[in-house]
């Protein structure tokens, strides 16, 4: 007779003991700070923040105020300790997040993200404080856009959105980026494994980037648009999207979802269809699923047009 083997049971997780807010909260070892203000329903702004990856720490809006620290720490990824005394809306708390979202609303073009507006006003926000945008220079966006022809004919230096249009399948409008480096993560190691992006330059000259700035076909860009899928901003976008918004017909008010499997292979990747006027828009899959984790490939994310056709 084959003999029984028995399996030992992992031992649960050390509870940590911590008070937020003057509240009282337990979660197990290697939990963060957010995660205790999530149990607690307190609600901490993020950006740069995504459940399916590694914090990055890029976006600083989600910084509390910690007894004993002398610096602010990033909610996101400081794990939590016992005995830790935090506080998430203290004055030097909001301060800092106002400043944070003030700078990035005076230089980047945060209408696309749906978080943005309400941040503004919950911490009295005054990004045109910091003035007008600043002039037309043309030597900067040929490099924050890659000098290469645009379909029309123009450079993406001589137009004031340069939206990379050098594909069918989506877009690239980093006039929207905050350098949260979430498309990066999921387009390297964490994910895809392609390593298509990364950040180029520095300081003000920071941008996303493809090798020697190529335009995307010429990259190695496998069109999975995890990166898209990622994106807090818009920044990333599919066509489909894209082109309905220009043309002032995008409404997401009037779109159904709808989930559904796959059909292309047997992995059995979850898919929402996103709907308007019977037509297929946009694909995307959920981040809680336990096979995708809101990834996709090409033919998951944009295998979808033969469906609208007639």
């Amino acid at each position: 007779m084959t003999e029984l083997q028995t399996v030992t049971p992992e031992p649960a997780a050390r509870l940590i003991s911590l008070t937020i807010d003057d509240q009282h909260v337990e979660l197990p070892e290697g939990s963060t700070i957010l995660d205790a203000c999530r149990k607690l329903e307190i609600d901490t702004p993020t950006l740069c923040y995504g459940d399916t990856l590694v914090p990055a720490n890029a976006c600083r809006i989600c910084v509390v105020e910690l007894e004993g620290s002398r610096a602010l720490v990033p909610a996101c990824s400081r794990k939590v300790e016992p005995d830790m005394v935090v506080r998430t809306s203290s004055e030097r708390v909001r301060h800092s997040r106002k400043m944070v979202i003030e700078f990035l609303a005076s230089s980047v073009d945060l209408s696309l993200t749906p978080a943005a507006s309400g941040y503004l006003e919950r911490y009295d926000g005054h990004p045109e404080r910091y003035g007008p945008p600043a002039p037309p220079d043309p030597e900067r966006d040929r490099r924050r856009a890659g000098h290469h022809e645009r379909p029309d004919g123009q450079t993406a230096a001589t137009v004031q959105a340069p939206a990379k249009l050098d594909n069918d399948l989506y877009v690239r409008d980093y006039s929207k980026c905050i350098l949260c480096y979430k498309c990066v993560d999921a387009c390297g190691e964490q994910y895809q494994n392609t390593f298509a992006i990364s950040v180029a330059g520095r300081g003000f000259d920071a941008r996303i980037s493809t090798e020697y700035a190529n335009p995307l076909p010429e990259s190695a860009c496998v069109y999975c648009g995890n990166c898209i899928a990622v994106c807090p901003t818009g920044a990333l976008m599919s066509h489909s999207e894209f082109d309905l918004r220009q043309a002032a017909e995008w409404d997401e008010s009037r779109q159904t979802e709808t989930d559904t499997i796959c059909p292309y292979c047997g992995v059995g990747c979850n898919l929402t269809l996103h709907v308007q006027n019977n037509r297929i828009v946009k694909v995307t899959s959920p981040d809680d699923h336990d096979i995708t984790r809101g990834n996709l490939c090409i033919k998951g994310r944009f295998g979808f047009e033969h469906v609208n056709q007639p």
